[in-house]
């Protein structure tokens, strides 16, 4: 294979393609830039995690991507589609192939409805099946996501929130979406049912070649799941690499300080890595900082950081930056 097909086969690879991707909100007579120019691929079959602090805007991405917000600029082009330019049954299609698994499986389920008719939701909406096949339909779904026919006739509140999530999950799947969005899937979990859910959405992804976008904070999970890895901050994107390189070789100071508080398990090990403690706090995204807006807390900041915002480039292959420490 050529430079040429190789370049060609890559594009075809791509399922997801964002491109400088903002989402700002309007309170009162201000403007809070919760996601400002986010870039960013993802290759069809992989996992791409998303990590950063609470109000990050990682989740903002995520709804933005499927339409739950609409795009204050850029483009989301799915399946080389615009998906913000989708009307009528292009766009029920398109809600068809991506999915979204929700934070909190407390308030994602109707708590009026059975589990028999949220699974089925979907099916429903897109004409899927019906009657027995329907019911047929959604009992298969649920032993697949490890529950069973017992707990057709039930509503949400008789379930755990392992449970309650796994149905999240059975609800996504019930379109056969081609790419999953999961929003912080394990946050709101016992740390014992957080590895179960994510060994049961690693499963499915083999079975039934999904795509993931990962949205979390938990840097050890994301690691374990993901292929890929994008670090945001502040409504940008600061860093992006494959998920061993991102973890063994952080460019982004802002990347080497987070990395540094992840525990390990070796305490001699543990004793002797640098931990990295961010001075002040996250400046509002009402009024970011000039240049980089990592800039306030950065322990490796120059004059140029101030007053020019840093390019969004490849430093190695697949490894992407945003810092002027590369430029």
């Amino acid at each position: 294979m050529n430079a040429e097909q190789t370049k060609t086969k890559k594009q075809e690879d791509i399922i997801l393609d964002v491109q400088n991707l903002k989402k700002h909100f309007k309170v009162g007579r201000q403007l809070v830039q919760a996601v400002d120019g986010v870039t960013f691929q993802v290759r069809r079959g992989e996992t791409l995690g998303l990590v950063g602090e609470s109000g990050c805007g990682k989740s903002t991405v995520g709804r933005t991507l499927i339409r739950l917000y609409s795009a204050t600029d850029g483009k989301v082009l799915f399946n080389d589609k615009d998906v913000h330019a989708l009307r009528g049954a292009n766009l029920k299609q398109f809600h068809r192939k991506m999915q979204m698994i929700f934070q909190d499986p407390y308030a994602s389920l109707n708590p009026r409805m059975k589990v028999l008719d949220i699974i089925a939701e979907g099916i429903d909406i897109h004409g899927l099946s019906q009657g027995e096949e329907r019911r047929n339909r959604v009992i298969e779904l649920l032993e697949t996501v490890g529950l069973n026919r017992s707990h057709l006739e039930r509503y949400p509140h008789e379930f755990s929130g392992g449970q309650r999530q796994r149905i999240g999950i059975a609800r996504a799947l019930a379109v056969e979406p081609d790419f999953i969005i999961a929003d912080e899937p394990i946050s709101a979990l016992d740390v014992s049912i957080q590895a179960q859910v994510v060994n049961l959405m690693k499963r499915l992804q083999t079975e039934r070649g999904l795509t993931y976008l990962f949205i979390a904070h938990d840097l050890s999970m994301v690691k374990y799941i993901s292929d890929r890895v994008g670090v945001m901050y502040l409504g940008n994107l600061v860093e992006l690499a494959d998920s061993n390189t991102l973890y063994d070789e952080p460019l982004h100071p802002y990347t080497e300080a987070l990395l540094s508080a992840v525990p390990i398990p070796d305490p001699n090990v543990a004793k002797t890595r640098e931990r990295i403690i961010l001075e002040g706090d996250v400046p509002s995204p009402i009024n970011p900082p000039s240049g980089c807006r990592f800039r306030t807390r950065c322990p490796k900041v120059k004059d140029i950081c101030s007053q020019v915002v840093p390019e969004w480039k490849e430093i190695k292959e697949n490894h992407w930056v945003a810092c002027h420490l590369y430029s």
